[in-house]
């Protein structure tokens, strides 16, 4: 995902024991103010988004359902509700089920990123009568952000699939350099999200979630928290985020290393990637996709690359060093090949906790980046251009339809032609 040299894809989850007790007003239980992704909603071009796809009506309906509430337990079932419902209404609408609402294209993710703030910074802002405390606000906070990424919703019905994928996306980033910005990662998660991929070996069922270009929320470990119970049910795992211009890449090597930049709420990170058991961390982990078969296919109009390459400190050294075939022994990560920013870090994540879960033999997973998401000749001024452009829309929906395609080939390197049902 994001990748700092070109764009740039959780929440941490507050513990929930207790939720259904009645809280207690005090000193503490205040508003919290709006983050620095919040803050940036009442701009012209996130309510132009909002209302060019009629989602600018979710934030005001989730406030006054909120204010009815007349209870903790009553507050807390409504924002799971009205969460897993902006997910799937997302979903439906890039999938092209019920009204439009708007003239945006239909497989636009950038809906879902402004609404969903727009429902926090109302649940931040709410001051209920019974009184709730701060940590019963962090989690709620914590149920929305969960239910409206999708990672509650992950299913797989029995039956009716030979196989099961699981792909992940990412909130749109850099909204300081071009508040406009798309995610085709997160674009890819709404298509693809609940559909199936008829291969030469069978039916494969999709399921997507999207996660939050934060670190903090990494650190609370947002990642192996939602992973963890799908990675030994599912065939094949696929992180994706948007990385290098014109091309895709899948990363062969993933890197324990933070480098620093700063991320949508401003914050940067320099540090070793933190995860439990420091002890046992490696350095370096490494997809196990068929990384072969997906390069040599065709799979669209983008060329797709087996990127080695990686930024490593070599054993004994002091400073670092661009490897173009991978890491060395005893090396210490400054980069992966997908950078040192949150893309590489939910592809360490992912393929470290598939290790320790002891299925680094037996599941293919691993990191795709896709091409920057770019806007069409004369729309690439942030101060000037406008929200979309049909050059936009066709690079989004082509780099949508090549994300299949690699899947489809991933999950079956036989390498037959698959279609694509979303029934």
């Amino acid at each position: 995902m994001n990748s700092p040299r070109v764009r740039i894809g959780i929440l941490g989850f507050a513990l929930v024991a207790g939720l259904s007790a009645p809280a207690t007003a005090s000193a503490a239980d205040t508003p919290v103010a709006p983050t620095v992704e919040e803050q940036r909603l009442d701009k012209a071009a996130p309510q132009e988004i909002l209302r060019r796809s009629g989602f600018d009506a979710v934030a005001p309906a989730f406030a006054r359902a909120l204010g009815g509430a007349r209870s903790y337990a009553e507050a807390r079932g409504l924002v799971v509700r009205r969460g897993a419902v902006l997910w799937q209404r997302a979903v439906d609408r890039a999938q092209g089920r019920g009204p439009a609402g708007g003239d945006l294209s239909r497989d636009d993710d950038r809906p879902l990123y402004w609404a969903r703030l727009g429902m926090t910074r109302e649940l931040r802002l709410w001051e209920p009568s019974f009184g709730v405390s701060d940590s019963q606000r962090a989690a709620l906070l914590g149920e929305l952000e969960r239910n409206s990424r999708g990672q509650a919703s992950v299913r797989y019905p029995c039956g009716g699939a030979s196989k099961r994928v699981l792909v992940t996306g990412f909130d749109p980033f850099t909204l300081d350099r071009d508040i406009r910005i798309s995610n085709p990662s997160g674009a890819t998660a709404l298509a693809l999200d609940g559909t199936v991929i008829e291969t030469a070996e069978g039916r494969v069922r999709v399921e997507a979630a999207v996660f939050p270009v934060r670190w903090q929320d990494f650190a609370e470990g947002t990642v192996e928290r939602t992973l963890k119970p799908l990675l030994p049910t599912v065939d094949l795992f696929a992180t994706v985020s948007q990385g290098r211009v014109g091309r895709f890449d899948v990363e062969r090597t993933n890197g324990a290393w933070r480098g620093g930049f700063p991320d949508n709420e401003n914050i940067a990170r320099t540090q070793t990637v933190p995860v439990g058991d420091p002890a046992s961390q490696p350095q370096w982990t490494s997809t196990t996709l068929p990384h072969k078969a997906v390069v040599a296919a065709d799979t669209g109009r983008f060329p797709v690359y087996d990127n080695t390459s990686v930024t490593e400190i070599p054993a004994g050294g002091s400073d670092p060093v661009v490897r173009a075939d991978g890491p060395t022994a005893g090396s210490t990560a400054r980069a992966g090949g997908g950078g040192n920013y949150l893309s590489n870090e939910i592809a360490y994540r992912a393929t470290l906790l598939r290790d320790r879960l002891g299925l680094g033999a037996t599941l293919p997973g691993g990191h795709v980046h896709t091409p920057v998401l770019q806007f069409g000749t004369g729309n690439t001024d942030p101060a000037t251009g406008a929200v979309t452009d049909p050059e936009f829309v066709r690079n989004r929906l082509d780099i949508i339809a090549q994300v299949r395609s690699i899947l489809a080939v991933a999950v079956d390197p036989s390498g037959q032609d698959a279609e694509v049902d979303v029934s």
